[in-house]
């Protein structure tokens, strides 16, 4: 009962299970259920966070899965991908282990200085493909559409020229709403970049997102004190990410997509969405 409980919903709690049983006549503890599951191979974990999947984002994954499932790999390493990311100080992403005695968690040295607020933070603009990390810029104010294409203008085809892309080389971008607009389209349009075509609610799929938590990482591990110090860090530190994480970042998309078609191969029959739903945010996981 226990484990086809849990089977059927991963959110119950052991005291669900406690007065399951109770109210059945049988009496257990807490860590009789926990010792239970986990002889059958489950352990309490933290839920990962996944984007909102509704049946037409789904739809439209599976389209993308489709269209691409049988591309080669020197088309995705023909791909500039690009994404914004805010990098806070004094924040979350400032987490760090020590190794400390017993009662001394307050000392100095065992210690990540926090601020109200976070302390501050700074967007950024980047970009990446298989040969390594493009530009990377700060975006110092609340970014539009006119600014947006600035950016572009001012950093994609330096990109592109600075990691030798072949000829006929694709941009890829998320359906942000500045980048949706009518004005970039056309803009885009008029430099003849080749653009790919983004499912919506996908910035798991995105490999650029690999790249942003070792820029991460990195720039926590040098504890910057200050925004000024925090931007000059994130530059040194992106310049820095070896060049052979990036092909591993874009055999991302590849692996997703032959996952994405084991999953519509599962459920296409049923019509089954929430499986479909539950197959994908697996996927995007993984």
């Amino acid at each position: 009962m226990i484990t086809r409980t849990v089977s059927k919903n991963p959110r119950t709690t052991r005291g669900d299970l406690v007065n399951d049983l109770q109210r059945a006549g049988t009496k257990v503890t807490k860590a009789t259920i926990s010792n239970t599951l986990r002889r059958q191979g489950l352990k309490s974990c933290s839920a990962r966070r996944v984007p909102l999947l509704k049946p037409v984002h789904v739809q439209a994954r599976l389209k993308f899965t489709r269209e691409h499932l049988d591309d080669p790999e020197e088309d995705w390493e023909n791909v500039i991908w690009s994404d914004e990311t805010k990098i806070e100080l004094f924040g979350k992403n400032s987490t760090r282990r020590v190794w400390r005695r017993k009662n001394a968690e307050l000392h100095p040295k065992n210690t990540i200085p926090t601020v109200k607020h976070g302390g501050g933070n700074i967007m950024l603009w980047g970009c990446f493909s298989a040969k390594g990390p493009g530009r990377l810029i700060r975006v110092k104010e609340r970014m539009n559409g006119a600014m947006y294409r600035e950016i572009l203008s001012d950093n994609l085809l330096p990109s592109a020229r600075a990691l030798k892309m072949k000829r006929g080389w694709v941009f890829q971008h998320d359906n942000d709403p500045k980048h949706t607009a009518r004005a970039t389209k056309k803009w885009l349009r008029k430099k003849h970049f080749k653009v790919l075509e983004w499912p919506s609610q996908s910035p798991d799929l995105n490999p650029i997102e690999n790249l942003w938590r070792e820029l991460k990482v990195r720039v926590a591990q040098r504890q910057p004190q200050n925004i000024t110090a925090l931007e000059e860090i994130c530059m040194e530190e992106w310049a820095k990410i070896p060049a052979t994480l990036q092909p591993a970042s874009t055999r991302t998309v590849r692996t997703w997509t032959h996952g994405a078609n084991e999953a519509l191969q599962d459920c296409f029959e049923t019509r089954d969405w929430d499986v479909l739903v539950c197959h994908m945010e697996r996927i995007s996981t993984t």
